[in-house]
């Protein structure tokens, strides 16, 4: 049995666009213990991961905190069979270099094994897809991520909050300090859905809840605090369309293989996400104020057929 490892650090919206390829990584060492390396806030999305046996945490210190490069380095003194670095970035070029042992390396350092560079206008799974094909691994799933087994079964929750089927799930938030991802008019978009017999619905994170509660429609929080990934995937998976900014919920939705729509600002390229290759559609400004409540509800319906 050979022993894999996976690098996989962040961020959400990453991880589950690299989920195919691990999947393909998985089949391809069917018979190996599969590692994956990511940061502790990931900690539980990859434990819960089918592709994979174990998890290893790289607390992400500022690789001139000598000690713990030191204590990193321990860790990974084991020694691995391959490595699949799947965030290829400085850090983990610094990694190949410094803390592990060489041996057979997949990812974007100088003199790895199998090294290929991402141009910037690829999307992560269109370049993995060329990368394992590169390794002789079949990328069968890699352009096509299914994280279906993050869903948790929400019916209770649904019930409890008296959210009907039919219902439209709507991400009006982003990452902090990301303010320039927000759509403007999600609150005038709950009330047009409102308008037509469509409940709108919301699952805030505690950066998203201002947002949340200024939105006409059902807003779903836990006697104890936010849902989870897993309870908002749950969500998700039973909603009939999703309408999300560009941020880690709205890609959670897409790659569920749900109908939907994301709103893309000048930050980001649609096409650098993958989101082509889900069941979304997009919409795109250098300004998000420059997409109209028309033109999203337009979208909407059409996408849903009249």
């Amino acid at each position: 049995m050979a022993d894999i490892l996976i690098i996989k650090l962040s961020a959400l919206g990453d991880l589950v666009q690299a989920d195919g390829a691990i999947r393909d990584i998985r089949n391809f060492h069917h018979d190996d213990h599969l590692t994956v390396m990511t940061t502790p806030p990931y900690r539980g999305y990859m434990h819960r991961c089918p592709w994979v046996d174990a998890v290893l945490i790289d607390p992400r210190a500022p690789r001139y905190h000598f000690l713990e490069m030191l204590s990193l380095r321990g860790k990974l003194r084991r020694k691995f069979d391959r490595v699949y670095d799947l965030q290829q970035v400085g850090r983990t070029r610094f990694y190949y270099r410094y803390l592990f042992p060489r041996g057979w390396w997949l990812g974007d350092a100088q003199g790895c094994e199998v090294f290929l560079k991402r141009p910037e206008d690829v999307c992560a799974a269109d370049h993995f897809h060329n990368h394992l094909q590169l390794a002789s691994i079949p990328p069968t799933h890699t352009r096509h991520s299914d994280v279906s087994w993050m869903a948790d079964a929400v019916d209770d929750l649904l019930m409890e909050h008296g959210v009907e089927p039919g219902f439209v799930l709507l991400i009006p938030g982003a990452s902090a300090g990301h303010a320039g991802k927000r759509w403007p008019c999600f609150a005038e978009l709950a009330e047009r859905l409102r308008d037509h017999n469509i409940q709108p619905v919301t699952v805030p994170g505690p950066a998203d809840l201002a947002q949340c509660l200024a939105l006409p429609g059902k807003m779903l929080v836990s006697e104890d605090g936010y849902l989870d990934y897993f309870a908002l995937a749950g969500v998700a998976q039973r909603a009939a369309f999703v309408i999300g900014n560009d941020t880690g919920p709205t890609h959670i939705a897409a790659h569920l293989g749900r109908p939907g729509l994301a709103l893309f600002g000048g930050h980001t390229a649609p096409q650098t996400t993958g989101i082509q290759h889900t069941g979304f559609s997009w919409l795109e400004a250098h300004d998000l104020a420059e997409i109209t409540l028309e033109t999203v509800w337009r979208k909407f319906v059409n996408m849903r057929g009249g």
